[in-house]
């Protein structure tokens, strides 16, 4: 992240995306394959291996292949590079990412919990999730309960991000606000579903 100044000298705080190119590695047909989508590819791969070889023949060694459905697969053909010239200064966008994984997490990380006291007799349960189970009705932990666990690393949505900045010639949009995932990580930035 970083920020920027905008026409009237306020900071706007953005995230800088490298976006694409990206190129059309396959078109499903509803014909052929039951539905329509356009599948691309991002990345250089350091090596493939023969079948992901021959399916991108043609094409540079892509390192990561994601599928849309569309019903306009009439202006998509194999080998089409895909820019940032789809996006325009103003557009709303949705970003999906894989949030940052922190493993196992207690209750007080994972869920925000408070604990237990840490004085009054309390020797050993400090950041412990408490009483969980019931008396005789129901006589079970109820379905749901919020446990420690495994904390993070889920597919995660941000909807409605400004873009702000378009640069063409480094491939680059500056979204307003944080997208999920760590530094690196990969994206997938759709326009808003929900505008």
């Amino acid at each position: 992240m970083t920020r920027i100044f905008n026409d009237k000298g306020r900071v706007v705080p953005v995230t800088v995306v490298e976006l694409g190119p990206c190129f059309v590695t396959q078109i499903k047909t509803a014909d052929k394959d039951g539905y329509n989508a356009v599948q691309m590819g991002f990345g250089q791969a350091k090596r493939l291996n023969k079948p992901s070889r021959g399916h991108l023949k043609g094409l540079p060694d892509l390192r990561h292949l994601h599928e849309v459905r569309t019903d306009d697969i009439g202006k998509y053909q194999v080998g089409q590079q895909l820019t940032v010239g789809l996006f325009s200064v103003g557009d709303l966008v949705d970003v999906i990412g894989q949030s940052k994984g922190h493993g196992f997490a207690g209750v007080m990380k994972r869920h925000h919990m408070a604990g237990g006291p840490a004085t009054h007799g309390q020797s050993d349960r400090q950041r412990h999730i408490g009483a969980i189970g019931t008396t005789n009705t129901p006589g079970w932990v109820n379905k749901g309960h919020r446990m420690p666990g495994h904390f993070g690393d889920v597919r995660v949505t941000v909807q409605n991000l400004k873009v702000v900045l378009v640069d063409p010639e480094r491939n680059l949009v500056a979204l307003r606000g944080a997208v999920p995932g760590a530094k690196q990580g990969l994206l997938f930035i759709r326009k808003a579903v929900k505008q």
